[in-house]
């Protein structure tokens, strides 16, 4: 077997090795037994919501448990038929293998990465917030792009999402979004997305089509289940009622149903503008306990505090990632050292490979450009 493919064994043997420790893989099966024992439960479905995480919680381990299984049969099927083809030496059998070892390595690596993901709240669902910063009718368009290019990247993903309340611009784009977005480990990829994001590029609403740089901040924090109490006193909420923005015409909305709620203490704000002020009420409460959740994590984690209290201002010095689209094409992320001048892919929603990047440097203590000093 060659050294390179050697290599590419060893790395899928490790990445099997933190799959089993992260999923606790001595006490996995009893856990799924457990697990289906409850499903069969007649009384499971008294309470939705604990069901849901029940069965969310099931198909988690069973999903880790089938992804471990697959690549180690792969493997040795793949590393048999290597053997094989040498000894009858047809190079033909040997290439193939070697190269659904290569495929496997990459895959293997990318699930050992997905299962870094176990923070407190890394498998929740997660709101996004976007808001325009410095740079006018600029950032409200810009605020406006990255909020296509996160929905691109959901949908991708097969996350639901869904739009919580909007702020139109002045002449374009948005002034802020706020979106809920629910799937498996919602909040586990998008958590590196917060911070202030920089664009450059030729104006389109210059008529002298002069360069502009614009920012825009994104926030992320995790939709707060039944499992985490979050205790909000009334007296400290204030709650504003007001009328909700719309195009215009037969559609706009004629009441004061849109709900604005301030936590008075750690001055939180939280708006939804649904159609219904008791739907409003609900979605602003739960936005609101999920603030005050994150608040409490970054108290926990000196290191995401710190990312916070550094986000600052949407502006000059504060930017995590910059995006440049004139003179020249470019994405790249300003903690990490990744780049790409797929700029457009990016836009569409090509994010993985920043997330991926954030969530090893966050794991390891080190960006990419340390851990290659390192080699």
């Amino acid at each position: 077997m060659r050294a390179e493919i050697e290599t590419a064994v060893s790395e899928i043997e490790n990445s099997l090795e933190l799959l089993r420790q992260r999923m606790g893989w001595d006490t996995a099966q009893h856990r799924l037994e457990e697990f289906n024992a409850r499903v069969e439960d007649p009384t499971l479905w008294d309470d939705p919501a604990k069901a849901q995480k029940l069965m969310r919680d099931r198909q988690a381990l069973v999903d880790a448990i089938e992804t471990h299984d697959s690549i180690k049969q792969d493997l040795s099927d793949n590393i048999e038929l290597i053997e094989l083809g040498e000894m009858e030496e047809d190079a033909d059998v040997v290439n193939d293998a070697e190269s659904a070892i290569k495929a496997l390595q990459q895959k293997a690596a990318a699930k050992e990465l997905e299962a870094l993901l176990d923070g407190e709240a890394d498998g929740n669902d997660t709101f996004l917030e976007i808001n325009a910063g410095a740079g006018g009718t600029e950032s409200c368009d810009w605020a406006n792009m990255l909020a296509r290019m996160y929905v691109r990247w959901a949908e991708k993903r097969g996350y639901t999402v869904e739009l919580q309340s909007e702020s139109p611009g002045d002449e374009a784009g948005i002034k802020s979004a706020a979106y809920k977005i629910s799937g498996h480990n919602a909040y586990g990829w998008l958590k590196s997305e917060s911070g202030v994001h920089r664009l450059v590029r030729i104006s389109p609403f210059d008529s002298a089509a002069k360069r502009h740089t614009s920012f825009s901040s994104v926030w992320v924090y995790p939709v707060v289940d039944d499992n985490i109490e979050i205790e909000v006193n009334p007296s400290d909420v204030r709650v504003d009622t007001f009328r909700s923005s719309g195009a215009g015409g037969q559609h706009v909305n004629k009441t004061d149903s849109a709900v604005r709620m301030t936590h008075i203490p750690t001055g939180i704000v939280v708006t939804s503008s649904e159609k219904s002020q008791h739907q409003n009420r609900d979605i602003a409460m739960k936005a609101l306990k999920s603030r005050l959740y994150q608040m409490e994590l970054d108290k926990r984690n000196e290191a995401i505090a710190e990312a916070h209290e550094a986000k600052g201002d949407a502006g000059w010095g504060n930017q995590i990632r910059s995006y440049v689209l004139q003179p020249y094409q470019m994405v790249k992320d300003l903690r990490t050292g990744v780049e790409t001048s797929d700029t457009k892919g990016v836009l569409d929603g090509d994010l993985d490979q920043f997330m991926a990047a954030t969530l090893a440097m966050n794991v390891s203590g080190k960006s990419r450009a340390e851990a290659q000093g390192e080699d």
